[in-house]
């Protein structure tokens, strides 16, 4: 399968960079396999890091082989667990089981009020998916471990938007 991950510059060698900020599924290398949503998140980083070029890497991924060898945790669907799991996550209070890749729906810009009203208490796990069910989520793969990263292969990047 072909993922995608959106920045500032091309990424050839994924790295595993702390983060300040709390992210869904915790820290990790973050990819997708909707070529334009990693367009649009590396729009997003070059403006906020004021330097660079919107850039979308792209890496070929086995599945197959990785399910063999990798713990793979996988949200089909925005559903309880996977709420549960975004929200401590983005709290930084997640202290389950660690795995190799996360796969599932990402919260992003569109469902953050939603997403923000469940983090402070404001709306209960029912009422944040009722209102989240009218969105089509795309997909997000996070690669935590140095063994996970081993098994992207870099492809090739390009400009985004084909500027």
């Amino acid at each position: 399968m072909l993922l995608y991950h959106g920045s500032n510059q091309t990424v050839e060698k994924p790295r595993l960079i702390e983060q300040t900020r709390g992210l869904d599924f915790g820290m990790g290398f973050y990819l997708t396999t909707k070529e334009s949503q990693a367009s649009e998140f590396s729009k997003y980083v070059t403006h906020r890091r004021s330097q660079g070029v919107s850039t979308v890497s792209m890496y070929e991924f086995d599945m197959q082989e990785a399910k063999n060898s990798l713990d793979i945790a996988t949200f089909a669907e925005p559903d309880a667990e996977w709420l549960e799991y975004v929200k401590d996550n983005r709290l930084k209070i997640y202290n389950g089981k660690q795995y190799d890749v996360i796969v599932g729906p990402v919260a992003n810009d569109r469902v953050f009020l939603t997403l923000q009203a469940f983090l402070l208490g404001q709306f209960n796990v029912e009422a944040t998916l009722a209102a989240l069910e009218p969105y089509k989520l795309y997909d997000q793969y996070c690669f935590a471990t140095e063994k996970a990263l081993s098994m992207l292969k870099f492809a090739s990047s390009m400009i985004a938007g084909g500027k």
